[in-house]
Parts: structure tokens; C-alpha cells; sequence
């Protein structure tokens, strides 16, 4: 009879346990695998119809009728104020900015007034408006750029304005179509909104929705058009509660998601 010693002992023991791990370990692959077997696919949505250009003739022709002659809510004097309302917009309601600027505007409606005025007092009539002490900075920095760089007189093209202190694209763009008639395309929350979701304009970013949208609108409707997209986003076209029963476009919107 071979004689055991301590050393086959552990061998001998050993190997039961490595079998006992092999085997609680196939379970385990077979419920892994399982799982990835009854895990869904991911559905990608259907590619959303594009619109035709007499359906974005339809719309714009429905707006125009509703509302011929749109205005922007923020209130302003001359295109000096209309600019520093503007930036003062910036995450603000127009409601809000109204409200500060109806006094501001009787003592600082140029360039030069609003120096006089200087950033401390003009903070104290903004600073119902959030980040009012920056957009201060700002009005006062860009007043000043006005009257050394453009002769106290707001400029005609998109550069120039953008060149402003607190002036972006959105701001320029407002500006210019609503002070001097130009056919840009204003891009705010709203408009983006309504450019994606009706699938009027899809894009990822406010440019590109900018840029679609002056695309596929016919030029008669362009002077207009950023103030028709607006006020539908803002009192139609909600974020959250789209109140699509009494929406214009209903028909015509290409929204899964529409209520009616």
C-alpha cells in the first residue's frame, strides 16, 4: 500500500476544489449570457419627413395672417437702447429687463449719457437683473467702444457689433434686423426649440438651427420670421406643456409627440 504523505494529501484535496470552482463558475457565464439575450435593441427613431417648400411657405403664410406686423418685446427708444436691452436679456426675461430699463432709458438713451451715468449708478437700476453687475461692465465698456471706435453710433454689420463688449451672434442679429431691417435670423431658446421639434430647422447647436432656418424661409417672410418663431415658442410651442390643441401648424408640425 503506498504510503500518503502531507504533500499528495494537499494535491488530492486540492482538486475537488478546483472542480467545485469550475463548476459554480458555468452557471455564472450562463446567466451573463442570458442577460445579453434578452437585453433590447436599441430602435433608432424613423428619419423625420423633411418639410417641402410649400408647406414652409404655408406656415409663414398662417403666421403672417395671425400676426402681420410682429414687434420684440423688449422696449427700447433707439437702436443705442435696443442694444443694451439686448445684452442686458441675456438670461433675463424681457419682462424683467423692461421693468429696470423703463427708468434708465429717461436718463441714458446714448452712448455718452450712459458714461455720464457711470457703472455704480447704473447698477443700481439693473440690479433686478441677474448677473447685473457684469452686464454694468459691459453697457459701460461697450458705450465707451461706441463713441472711440464707431462715433457713438450703433454699427450696421454683424463683426462690428460682436465686437462689442457683452455682444454676441444672437445679439447682433437682433439688432440688426430690429433696428435696421436686416433679414437675419435671431436664435434664442424658443426659436431653437421650435426649430428642432417641428423639424423646421434640426440642428444641434443655435447656429446651425440659425442657419437652416434662413435656408428653407422664403425671403418675403425673413424681415419678420425670428419674431413669429419666438412669440410661437414662447406662448404656443411651450417646453414643457406644448399647447399644440390651439398651435397654427398643427397639421403641418412633424412632432411624434404631438397632443392632437
Amino acid at each position: 500500500m503506498a504510503k500518503i504523505t502531507r504533500k499528495t494529501a494537499v494535491r488530492k484535496s486540492s482538486v475537488p476544489k478546483k472542480k467545485a470552482k469550475a463548476k459554480a463558475a458555468k452557471p455564472a457565464r450562463a446567466a451573463k449570457t442570458s442577460l445579453k439575450a434578452i437585453k433590447p435593441k436599441t430602435v433608432k427613431p424613423k428619419t423625420i419627413k423633411p418639410w417641402t417648400p410649400a408647406e414652409i411657405h404655408e406656415v409663414f403664410s398662417r403666421f403672417r395672417k395671425a400676426n402681420p406686423a410682429p414687434k420684440g418685446e423688449l422696449e427700447h427708444l433707439n437702436p443705442f437702447t435696443l442694444l443694451v436691452a439686448v445684452v442686458l436679456s441675456a438670461q433675463a426675461t424681457d419682462a424683467g429687463v423692461n421693468k429696470a430699463t423703463r427708468e434708465l432709458f429717461q436718463v441714458a438713451d446714448t452712448p455718452q449719457k450712459m458714461l455720464d451715468l457711470g457703472e455704480e449708478r447704473l447698477r443700481d437700476y439693473i440690479k433686478t437683473i441677474g448677473l447685473y453687475r457684469t452686464k454694468a461692465k459691459n453697457v459701460i465698456a461697450l458705450s465707451a467702444k461706441l463713441l472711440t471706435d464707431f462715433g457713438g453710433e450703433v454699427p450696421r454689420t454683424r463683426a462690428e457689433i460682436e465686437s462689442l463688449p457683452g455682444a454676441g451672434r444672437k445679439t447682433a442679429n437682433v439688432v440688426l434686423n430690429m433696428a435696421f431691417g436686416a433679414h437675419t435670423m435671431a436664435v434664442d431658446t424658443h426659436v431653437f426649440r421650435v426649430g428642432n421639434r417641428t423639424g423646421l430647422a434640426p440642428g444641434k447647436t443655435p447656429l446651425e438651427v440659425e442657419l437652416g432656418l434662413e435656408k428653407v424661409i422664403p425671403a418675403e417672410f425673413m424681415l419678420h420670421a425670428h419674431h413669429w418663431l419666438i412669440l410661437h415658442g414662447r406662448y404656443t410651442c411651450l417646453s414643457r406643456k406644448p399647447r399644440c390643441e390651439v398651435c397654427l401648424i398643427n397639421d403641418l408640425c412633424r412632432w411624434p409627440e404631438k397632443t392632437v
